[in-house]
């Protein structure tokens, strides 16, 4: 024994290198039945299946240029986190943007930009922008208006980790938003100070019965107990897998996770496509009319856009009886954030443009769109999309991969795998540790604040006081070369029905408005803070 040890200690570091290669080549001749590179080219054929696991991360810092990626660019990206961290987030030497591309986007400009007055709200206060409609108004005993025009969408906790949820809850406390739970319950890192809305899909997470459906009782104690949720939100579908359930594993169920859900611990869970408290549009209505006559909320409705039948049922009952959603919230079919399979990410429910433009137009049509607060949620986390969403008819967008880049988020594309490596969107309590949760909701307030700021600058170039105001002749698209430019009203159709709006102070002073926002509050901290024009 002593012999084999000493001739193993006299084997130099390259001839254990030499070894190891060895074996390998061994192992990938004689054994190998799965592989046919490591098979037919020994040891080498490794390197191929290395450079594939990193290609991504190859491509993303190395090959691909500014404008190349998808879903968000290297320019996008900068843009968010810049505008996260309150840094510059201008560019030099004019666009690098093709402007001949098909639907580049082109603002129209007035020859006079709206001027602000002396004693105008946002002199003090230049990041304040309201929703210029109230969620429920009239019809319910909690009505709410938003007092951001830009929000968090609806990601859950699960989905997303512990630190991140309760970074961007904080965040938008400081930032006057709301904060969509998305379909896995609410949760203690929920509740660190900004406004909720309670989504829920066809798992009742939060609300689950013992048979797995609705509980009416849980959803009034849930409301009842917690103040800070301010409007209730019912998921048809969703834009990365429209009309597909999904598997919540038990091994994924922790106790924590078990409570928050109302699921059993260890057990796998099923989110079905359907939903058991209705089938039908009629008993749709009355299950929203149920929900928000026992607790007083707005209640919305989710959904990715493919067929119209079901819209446009829903529409004439609406006017018929007056009954249904306060609001809707229009996914695109570009959205997503957890897991998909790529066949409903890449091809199922119609992109944002073409959805929301379809809805609207059934509604414009019934001429009930007034008592609809429209909400737009696909990629629309930027200055200009943001015009063209409100130009064509939304009172709000919600985002969600720009808010998960402005707390970290590196747009690694292994939120499906639980190994973000950023610890945003992974239960690795090992990867969450980097996560500083005061300056990520700290950027997440910066983001939002620096979206609505150069949003409000977009609309008084435009000649406007509010992005509300926006129409459908105030932006133009890129069809191509044969077709030139069109406006958005000639390319889909319709013309946006004005929103009534009459002051900025007048949305400060409503007492429907949420976020706790306090004018003269704000006003005192905006002259102790450095603010960049």
């Amino acid at each position: 024994m002593e012999a084999i040890l000493d001739f193993l200690g006299n084997i130099a570091w390259w001839g254990w290198i030499l070894i190891v290669i060895l074996i390998v080549a061994i192992r990938d001749m004689f054994f190998n039945k799965k592989h046919i590179i490591t098979k037919n080219f020994p040891v080498v054929g490794h390197f191929r299946y290395m450079l594939e696991s990193i290609g991504p991360e190859l491509r993303q810092y190395i090959v691909a240029n500014n404008r190349e990626e998808l879903p968000f660019n290297r320019i996008e990206r900068g843009w968010i986190y810049a505008s996260a961290k309150n840094e510059n987030n201008y560019e030099g030497f004019g666009t690098d943007r093709d402007i001949n591309q098909s639907h580049y986007i082109f603002i129209n400009n007035a020859m006079m930009p709206f001027k602000l007055e002396d004693n105008h709200p946002n002199i003090k206060d230049p990041y304040f922008i309201a929703c210029a409609k109230v969620m429920g108004a009239g019809r319910r005993a909690r009505p709410y208006r938003p007092a951001s025009i830009i929000n968090v969408s609806a990601m859950s906790y699960g989905s997303l980790s512990a630190k991140a949820i309760e970074a961007l809850n904080r965040g938008c406390a400081k930032a006057h938003a709301y904060h969509n739970t998305g379909e896995g319950g609410l949760s203690p890192y929920h509740k660190k100070g900004g406004d909720v809305v309670f989504h829920f899909g066809t798992g009742y997470f939060g609300v689950r019965a013992e048979d797995g459906g609705f509980s009416m009782e849980k959803m009034k104690k849930l409301v009842q107990d917690n103040p800070q949720v301010r409007a209730i939100e019912v998921k048809l579908s969703q834009g990365a897998k429209p009309g597909k359930g999904g598997v919540l594993p038990g091994s994924k169920i922790t106790k924590e996770i078990a409570e928050i859900r109302g699921v059993k611990q260890g057990e796998d869970v099923l989110s079905p496509p359907n939903h058991k408290a209705f089938s039908t549009v009629p008993e749709m209505v009355d299950f929203i009319e149920a929900i928000a006559k026992e607790t007083g909320l707005p209640v919305g409705i989710k959904a990715a856009i493919g067929k119209l039948d079901a819209w446009n049922e829903l529409a004439d009952i609406m006017k018929d009886t007056g009954r249904g959603p306060d609001f809707i919230t229009i996914d695109g079919g570009e959205g997503g954030t957890g897991a998909a399979p790529p066949s409903f990410a890449d091809h199922v429910a119609l992109p944002w443009v073409y959805g929301f433009s379809d809805i609207y137009k059934i509604f414009k049509k019934r001429e009930i769109t007034d008592r609809v607060v429209f909400v737009g949620s696909g990629k629309l986390g930027f200055p200009a999309k943001g015009a063209m969403a409100f130009a064509m008819g939304v009172d709000c967008i919600n985002v969600a991969r720009e808010a998960m880049l402005a707390v970290g988020c590196i747009q690694a594309k292994v939120c499906h795998n639980n190994t973000c490596p950023t610890g945003v969107a992974t239960q690795n309590k090992w990867l969450q540790r980097g996560i500083n949760i005061p300056d990520k909701a700290e950027r997440t307030q910066y983001y939002f604040k620096n979206f609505k700021k150069e949003l409000l600058e977009i609309t008084r170039a435009c000649g406007y006081e509010h992005p509300c105001q926006l129409t459908m002749d105030d932006i133009d698209i890129n069809l191509g070369d044969k077709n030139l430019t069109q406006t958005l009203a000639d390319v889909y159709g319709y013309h946006k029905v004005p929103v009534p709006f009459n002051t900025t102070k007048t949305l400060s002073k409503c007492p429907d408005l949420g976020g706790n926002y306090n004018r003269k509050k704000v006003a005192k901290e905006m002259d102790l803070e450095d603010v960049r024009y």
